[in-house]
């Protein structure tokens, strides 16, 4: 049983299914397991983790909102975006996570217990998250002592560096050149550096200070207060 419960999530984590499947695919599996039993259905909630904009902005209804962090990933801002804080022409840039063993990345988790909400989220979330080209099914801490989790099976997208799947993902550069780009970028959702700035007060919010989030920042305003300076 419990084989076959590693192998289903290893599938659904792999291929991203749409929703509608990979839940019914996981709601016939979580049918009590005698046949007597059958038509009692196990009704989990959905949870769904943000480390980027969703940290402030989630868009969806939802029952519970819980701060906390995943481990051996860090946050970075190596993914291109052309839809919301940028241009195909220009592209900005947004986070995404990369491995890091060892490491951890603070966010928020978003508890969605309502079948209706679970489908409207996954709907909303597939179009404003289309740009990342994988899910992943992660174990949410809140204490940074414990051992067990207190959430397992969060699903978190995520943009990978594989350029064939993700033909956006920029990647690294110098702490310079990725908040000039920033500075510089502006899409259908606003400018990029706001987003910048935004997450930055979102993380603080939280008692989160990220190194690199936060070099970004001060590199970004740095370079507006010289061209504000120049400028008069």
């Amino acid at each position: 049983m419990l084989s076959s419960f590693i192998c289903s999530l290893f599938f659904l984590t792999q291929f991203r299914l749409p929703f509608s499947l990979s839940q019914y695919c996981l709601t016939k599996f979580l049918c009590c397991g005698s046949s007597r039993n059958s038509n009692h259905i196990i009704k989990m909630a959905m949870w769904v983790f943000g480390y980027g904009s969703l940290i402030w902005k989630a868009g969806f209804n939802y029952d519970d909102r819980l701060v906390g962090f995943i481990k051996d990933y860090r946050r970075v801002f190596y993914q291109g975006s052309t839809d919301h804080r940028g241009t195909p022409e220009y592209p900005g840039r947004t986070v995404t996570l990369e491995p890091a063993p060892g490491e951890v990345c603070w966010g928020a988790a978003y508890k969605i217990s309502k079948e209706e909400d679970k489908e409207a989220a996954i709907t909303y979330l597939e179009v404003r998250e289309k740009q990342y080209d994988k899910k992943a099914y992660v174990d949410l801490f809140t204490d940074p002592l414990a051992t067990t989790p207190a959430i397992s099976g969060v699903m978190v997208y995520i943009a990978s560096p594989d350029k064939k799947l993700n033909p956006n993902y920029l990647g690294p550069a110098s702490i310079e050149d990725i908040a000039k780009q920033i500075v510089r970028a502006e899409g259908p959702s606003g400018p990029n550096r706001e987003y910048l700035f935004q997450l930055e007060k979102a993380l603080l919010q939280i008692g989160c200070k990220d190194k690199h989030l936060m070099d970004l920042a001060n590199e970004a305003r740095r370079i507006l207060s010289e061209s504000e300076h120049t400028a008069s």
